[in-house]
């Protein structure tokens, strides 16, 4: 064979496999791919298809149904029950058909049946509403089964009713923890601590019962974490301790002290019970808020009030502050273990308030300013070297800020009421020294809180200094009118008033050039308000109230030194920048 007939053969041959290679591939294209094999380890989920969304009233329907069906008939059931047993026991009574040992065990015999029933139907056949609507009314019928066998009948000492009372509460506290019910346990632990008052139990035996049972309730109320319940716990509970206060406390005035450091460590237990068990970031519920504010106050006020009344005003003023020293460190330390940001917060601001308070009964007068001015100056000091990092709440630092703010209010509020009034401007003061001291001490207070506010809060800052000159201003004036317009002869001297017009004027204008020439539009501005009061001055009070004299002197010296101003303001003109605007 040749090497040409080779060649065609070779070509024939794959011309033939090229053939074949097209008809499989287009039959492969036209079979449907192979499904995969099924595997048992990893199954595919199946798909569920959404259902049809369902008409708003049927869902109404449909949860009326349920709430009403399920909740609201087991309670009204059980109230019904409740009421029954006392009608009933209302009828006896009335038609003479049973004497009163007779009523009472029928009355403990219903209720301890009904307690029986509602955990039997608890345990036994599911954890229903019913049930617990039986248990809570059991409950209820024991208590008042107690009341009417101490208060009513004397069957019992009021002592005995109170050891039966701490057992029901004993045993619907272990059935609400056990159930986890809310309703069960506020029955049981409410219950308790009015036990005292329905049974007529006073004095010191009384007292010790509720702080025994807060503190079981307390410890059950943290660990469910019913907040509202231990609320409603502080509610019982301090009306009776500042009863147990009243009476007792003036004889025994560090049993006293005591007792009500017992009962603020227990509402504060129950506010920061359980962010101390699990800390957690996310706001703290109102009722721990709430809980902490009335411990505090309880303790505060009772403890003040008692030492106030014994003539211990010292011991008083003692007890606040070291109170406020205590709110302040349990602050500190809830925020640097991170307990709660929040309620930690909340102590540090209640033990500010505190020590506002204390400072208000310890000093009087000057001294009383000067104090909340410097407690103004410290805490803006103590605040400029806190995080101020911005962030969805306050930071640390601005609410240090904000509590300076608030002493240089009552500082500045103290001042103008009593030390300087705003008619100390016409009348002068009874006392320049001390009216000095104290609108000086807010002035130099207000600059300090401008001077640290600026990394805090830029904003405040002007706000604070713009009150720290107006208070500067202030002091110039009282002091003007009081040395050169004090009385004489029944009158005020006139020139007081025009060297008032004056000095205004000049410290305007003063202001208005400095402003001018340091590139401060915030100064300029301060200045030219100043200005404004005094030309209002000037054509208001000194034109209808001076003499001729002093009328004169005021509205020359005035034109002069606005003519000053004027010039002034047209040589040293405040620069634009390129967009047009004022330099600041």
């Amino acid at each position: 064979m040749t090497t040409e007939s080779r060649l065609e053969q070779v070509e024939s041959e794959l011309a033939e496999v090229t053939a074949r290679l097209y008809r499989l591939e287009a039959e492969m294209e036209a079979e449907p791919p192979p499904t995969p094999p099924r595997r048992v380890h990893a199954e595919m989920p199946k798909l569920q298809w959404p259902e049809p969304p369902v008409d708003r009233p049927e869902r109404t329907a449909f949860d009326f149904e349920a709430v009403f069906g399920g909740r609201v008939l087991a309670w009204i059931g059980g109230l019904a029950i409740l009421c029954g047993v006392v009608l009933f026991l209302g009828m006896a009574i009335s038609r003479g058909w049973l004497d009163e040992e007779t009523r009472t065990i029928i009355a403990a015999a219903a209720a301890l049946v009904a307690l029986l029933g509602g955990i039997w139907l608890h345990e036994r056949r599911g954890r229903t509403e019913a049930a617990r609507a039986l248990v809570a009314s059991a409950i209820s019928g024991l208590y008042g089964t107690i009341v009417v066998a101490t208060q009513a009948y004397s069957l019992i000492s009021p002592e005995l009713g109170l050891v039966l009372g701490a057992a029901i509460a004993a045993i619907g506290l272990g059935i609400a923890v056990r159930w986890r019910s809310a309703i069960v346990a506020a029955v049981g632990s409410l219950g308790a601590l009015a036990s005292p008052l329905l049974v007529g139990v006073g004095g010191t035996l009384s007292i010790v019962f509720v702080a025994m049972a807060l503190a079981a309730t307390v410890g059950i109320l943290v660990w469910q974490r019913w907040d509202w319940l231990a609320l409603g716990s502080f509610l019982i509970s301090a009306p009776q301790l500042g009863v147990w206060v009243g009476l007792v406390g003036r004889d025994h005035l560090a049993l006293a002290i005591a007792v009500l450091a017992g009962f603020w460590l227990l509402y504060a237990g129950a506010a920061l019970g359980y962010e101390l068990r699990k800390p957690a970031e996310e706001a703290p519920p109102v009722a721990s808020w709430l809980l902490l504010l009335g411990g505090s106050l309880a303790f505060v006020g009772f403890g003040y009030g008692i030492l106030h009344q014994a003539d211990h005003q010292a011991a008083a003023v003692g007890l606040l502050f070291a109170f406020a020293a205590v709110q302040v460190g349990l602050g500190i330390l809830a925020i640097r273990l991170r307990i709660h940001r929040e309620l930690g917060s909340l102590l540090i601001g209640l033990g500010i308030a505190i020590t506002a308070f204390g400072l208000g009964a310890a000093f009087h007068g000057p001294a009383l300013v000067v104090a909340w001015a410097a407690a103004a100056a410290v805490l803006a000091g103590l605040g400029s070297r806190l995080d101020a990092t911005p962030s969805a709440a306050l930071s640390s630092a601005e609410r240090m800020l904000i509590a300076a703010c608030c002493f240089l209010i009552l500082a500045v509020g103290n001042t103008l009421l009593s030390e300087a009034p705003p008619s100390s401007l016409f009348d002068g003061v009874q006392s320049l020294a001390e009216a000095a001291v104290a609108v000086a001490a807010c002035a130099v207070a207000a600059l300090a809180v401008a001077g640290f506010s600026r990394r805090v809060s830029p904003e405040a800052g002007p706000i604070a200094a713009f009150a720290g000159a107006a208070l500067l201003v202030y002091l110039g004036s009282v002091v003007i009118v009081d040395t050169v317009g004090v009385y004489g002869l029944g009158e005020t001297r006139q020139s007081g008033q025009a060297w008032l017009s004056a000095f205004w004027t000049v410290t305007g204008l003063g202001a208005v050039i400095f402003g001018l020439l340091r590139r401060r539009a915030d100064v300029r501005l301060f200045g030219l308000g100043l200005l404004g009061v005094a030309i209002a001055k000037v054509w208001t009070y000194d034109l209808s109230e001076l003499d001729e004299l002093a009328r004169v002197l005021s509205f020359v010296g005035l034109g002069l030194l606005l003519l000053v101003g004027a010039f002034a303001y047209a040589r040293i003109k405040p620069e634009r920048d390129r967009d047009g605007e004022l330099d600041r």
